[in-house]
């Protein structure tokens, strides 16, 4: 796979809080291929498709720029590491007390 040049007009993400928090419901707003990191599936299987809704497990960081959000996507049993701009916010406050 051809790998991707950083745009320099990218802001540096972790300047700000994470745009996500763990627990919130998200939804992809991009397919996800397998890119060779994902154990027990072939290089260039679909991992996610857009649409797909899962849970925001944990938060982490890479490169020293992007928080990447460890998404549950717990219909297809598999977790998925995602960016920001990949998710959009389903619902908020799906874990708290009724």
């Amino acid at each position: 796979m051809r790998e991707r040049a950083r745009d320099p007009n990218e802001p540096i993400e972790l300047e700000d809080r994470p745009a996500f928090e763990e627990g919130q419901k998200v939804r992809a707003l991009r397919d996800v291929r397998n890119d060779g990191t994902y154990p027990g599936r072939s290089m260039g299987d679909f991992l996610i498709r857009t649409g797909d809704i899962g849970y925001v497990k944990s938060i982490g960081t890479y490169l020293q720029m992007y928080y990447i959000y460890g998404v549950d996507f717990y219909e297809k049993r598999i977790i998925v590491g995602m960016r920001a701009k990949e998710l959009e916010l389903v619902d908020a406050r799906c874990n708290d007390p009724q």
